[in-house]
């Protein structure tokens, strides 16, 4: 278990390495803010992600996630989506079942899934899609977003994604819910429906992906702005 005091400096002995670069143009001005977006099993959240990405032009990490620990970790990514954002002795079992070395622990995989996170958010201008990111990051710099649906869209949304039928996809949702919970619970110690995790939460049976997507970049500019005026030593509004 870390502490948010860990965590950081965790992340500053990462970014020193220079480990988990992304993409960016080179000429642009040294970035402050991350989007760490949480979601509800088929709410929608990932498209929500996608949809920011591609307007602020930033990167997106959701899976993205996993190729970078499963080559860390020597195992095949489709086998690390299995236990992806999932809790206990069953993540350790199937990591070390999976892994070519048996030194890989949960506390392995705990610890450099931080890292990364943190790596990426210290870096900013990316979205981060679940996994803690919302608790392990800066408070400053990060715009913490849930979104949220109806169970009875969530249900009808898997079942479009993953051909199953009703009563398959309400299952699916309510145990891949079950397990973030969980994961969140005994990694961070935090509840992942306490709302004062998040800055923002969007009703997605209420708004598309992109008035969603339009909440938040405006949210991250007003953020931004904010934070400009107080690094210039005026008064937030």
């Amino acid at each position: 278990m870390y502490s948010r005091e860990q965590a950081f400096r965790i992340g500053e002995a990462v970014i020193r390495s220079g480990e988990y670069p992304h993409p960016r143009q080179p000429e642009a001005p040294p970035p402050s803010f991350t989007i760490a977006l949480s979601r509800e099993s088929g709410s929608g959240g990932e498209l929500v992600a996608r949809e920011v990405g591609r307007r602020l032009n930033w990167p997106v990490y959701d899976h993205e996630l996993l190729d970078h620990l499963a080559k860390e970790l020597q195992v095949d990514v489709d086998q690390l989506e299995s236990v992806d954002e999932r809790p206990g002795s069953w993540l350790v079992e199937c990591v070390e079942a999976f892994a070519d070395a048996s030194t890989v622990t949960e506390v392995t995989y705990f610890r450099r899934l931080l890292k990364l996170l943190l790596a990426l958010g210290a870096r900013g201008q990316c979205v981060l899609v679940g996994r803690g990111a919302m608790i392990a990051l800066p408070v400053d710099t990060t715009l913490c977003v849930r979104v949220v649906a109806s169970l009875e869209d969530r249900i009808a949304l898997i079942g479009r994604e993953r051909s199953l039928n009703p009563t398959e996809a309400a299952r699916y949702v309510e145990s891949t819910d079950r397990e973030r919970s969980r994961f969140i619970k005994q990694h961070f110690r935090k509840d992942l429906y306490d709302p004062l995790l998040y800055d923002l939460v969007l009703n997605a049976s209420r708004l598309s992906v992109a008035e969603c997507a339009e909440l938040v970049i405006e949210s991250l500019l007003r953020l931004q702005a904010r934070e400009a005026r107080v690094k210039q030593g005026q008064a937030p509004s």
